[in-house]
């Protein structure tokens, strides 16, 4: 499947994005890590949603505030939704709903180093519009393209991130093979192996 640059790019903000939300993120071992028994949001406040912004070089966000951290975890729960649709007319539907409140306006550009790429979202956009209209339309390529199966939850019971399975054959299971991958698949080996002893 051949995906533009700004699409990918675009994709896995929608991932990360939805996998700062408390109930994508996997248990640790330290239950201090937790608050009333649950997992802690990875947007908790500002600072972080400042952070996720330079990671993901979200252009133009200018000063952020209560309302933008609030607007961006409605946008994530909207993008949530998208995964957990039970079918592509579902997934169509809610990313219709999601970019059109976006107020998307589609440009051309080729700023800071980057080739002509599309922009959807409109200039001095919040920042919860921007990941709404650009990433809303990085999604709407994958169910246009018929593989609205390929946005999945990682398999491994303690898990449950989102990721984009780009795997040529569609058969990636866990949203990641070196942790969650390869940790049941010791766990399996271990039980075949306690099993063979008796």
């Amino acid at each position: 499947m051949l995906i533009p640059h700004d699409t990918r790019i675009a994709l896995d903000a929608v991932v990360d994005l939805v996998n700062t939300a408390p109930e994508s993120e996997p248990p640790g071992d330290d239950p201090g890590d937790r608050h009333a028994g649950g997992p802690e949001d990875g947007l908790p406040d500002i600072a972080a949603l400042y952070a996720f912004a330079e990671r993901h070089l979200i252009s133009g966000v200018g000063t952020l505030g209560e309302k933008d951290l609030g607007a961006v975890r409605d946008v994530r729960a909207r993008f949530a939704e998208v995964f957990a649709a039970p079918d592509a007319r579902v997934a169509a539907d809610l990313v219709n709903r999601l970019v059109a409140a976006a107020g998307t306006t589609p440009q051309l550009t080729d700023h800071d180093g980057y080739d002509w790429h599309v922009h959807y979202f409109a200039p001095d956009a919040s920042i919860a519009d921007h990941l709404a209209a650009d990433c809303g339309m990085a999604l709407a390529f994958i169910i246009v393209a018929g593989e609205q199966e390929r946005l999945r939850r990682c398999e491994a019971p303690d898990c449950g991130h989102a990721f984009v399975d780009l795997s040529r054959n569609r058969s990636r299971r866990y949203c990641s093979s070196r942790t969650c991958g390869n940790r049941l698949h010791v766990a399996a080996y271990r039980a075949r192996r306690k099993e063979a002893a008796g």
